[in-house]
C-alpha cells in the first residue's frame, strides 16, 4: 500500500496501547479510523482525539467474543466510510497459571477472544478485499507465539502461535490478490493488558519475561512500526530487533535452546 491517504482502517482493541498508538499513526497519514473496542467509552475518546487533530474517525463497541460481532463492524464502517482498506486485529488477553491447574473453560475464553476473533474478522472482511482486489491485514500476535519463555500462559501462546501460522497462510493466498499480510509479533510493550489478567489458577507462580535484552517499548513506537509495515508491504513484523537472533540460536539447536530455558544457570 503506497499510502494511507483517505484510506479506511478498522482497529480492534484500539482503545488502548498498541491498538491505540497504531490508530494515531495512520490518522497523521491521513487515514480514516474506526477504532473498535469492548470499552466503547475508550474507543469514543481516541476517536474524538484523532478528530480534534484534523483527521477522521469514529469509536464503537465491538467485543470479539460475540461471533455476530464482526459483520456489525463490516456494517457500521461502511455506512461511516464506505469502504474499508486496512484491518487490524488486535486484541490479546492473559491468563496464568500452572498448565495442570488451567481449566478447559479457561482455555476456551483465551482462544475464542484471541484466535476465533481473528476467524470471524477474516469471515467478514475477506470477501471485502478480495472482491476490491486490494488492502491490508495486520495480526497481532507475540513473541510469546515466537518461543516459548513461560509455561503459565500456555492457552494464551497457543493461540498467538497460531496467528502465526494463520497469518502466513493468508500471505501465500493474499498477496497474488493484492492483499498484503502483517503479522505484528511484540515483545515488551507498555500496555494495559495485565489489567484483564484475571487471578492465578492454581498455586501462585512468578511470571517469566523474555529475558532481560527486551526492553519495553511505549505503544507509539510500535504504531509507527505497524504503519511502516503496511506501507512497505512487511509480513514479519519484530518489534525488537534482536528476536531474529533468538529465533536463529533456537534453530541452530533446539534441544539446547530450550534446556537454557528450563535451566537457565545451565
Amino acid at each position: 500500500m503506497k499510502s494511507l491517504q483517505d484510506k479506511v482502517a478498522v482497529i480492534t482493541g484500539g482503545a488502548s496501547g498498541i491498538g491505540r498508538a497504531t490508530a494515531l499513526s495512520l490518522a497523521r497519514r491521513g487515514a480514516r479510523i474506526v477504532v473498535a473496542d469492548i470499552n466503547a467509552d475508550g474507543a469514543g475518546t481516541v476517536g474524538a482525539e484523532i478528530t480534534a487533530a484534523g483527521g477522521q474517525a469514529a469509536g464503537v463497541h465491538c467485543d470479539v467474543a460475540d461471533p455476530a460481532a464482526f459483520d456489525e463492524l463490516k456494517a457500521f464502517t461502511l455506512d461511516r466510510f464506505g469502504a474499508v482498506d486496512v484491518i487490524m486485529n488486535n486484541v490479546g488477553v492473559l491468563t496464568r497459571g500452572l498448565p495442570d491447574h488451567l481449566p478447559v473453560a479457561e482455555w476456551e475464553r483465551i482462544i475464542t477472544i484471541n484466535l476465533l476473533s481473528v476467524v470471524h474478522s477474516n469471515a467478514a472482511f475477506l470477501p471485502l478485499l478480495i472482491g476490491q482486489g486490494e488492502g491490508h491485514i495486520v495480526n497481532t500476535s507475540s513473541l510469546a507465539g515466537l518461543f516459548t519463555y513461560a509455561y503459565d500462559r500456555l492457552p494464551y501462546a497457543a493461540a498467538k502461535a497460531a496467528i502465526i501460522q494463520l497469518s502466513e497462510g493468508l500471505r501465500l493466498y493474499l498477496h497474488p490478490q493484492g492483499i498484503g499480510v502483517t503479522v505484528l509479533c511484540p515483545g515488551p510493550v507498555m500496555t494495559n493488558i495485565m489489567t484483564s489478567l484475571p487471578p492465578a489458577f492454581g498455586p501462585e507462580v512468578a511470571t517469566r519475561g523474555p529475558g532481560p535484552q527486551f526492553t519495553v517499548l511505549a505503544p507509539e513506537v510500535v504504531g509507527e512500526q505497524v504503519t511502516e509495515a503496511i506501507l512497505h508491504d512487511r509480513f514479519m513484523l519484530y518489534t525488537h530487533p534482536q528476536t531474529r537472533d533468538l529465533l536463529l540460536d533456537r534453530a541452530s539447536d533446539w534441544d539446547a535452546f530450550i534446556a537454557r530455558q528450563a535451566d537457565p544457570a545451565s
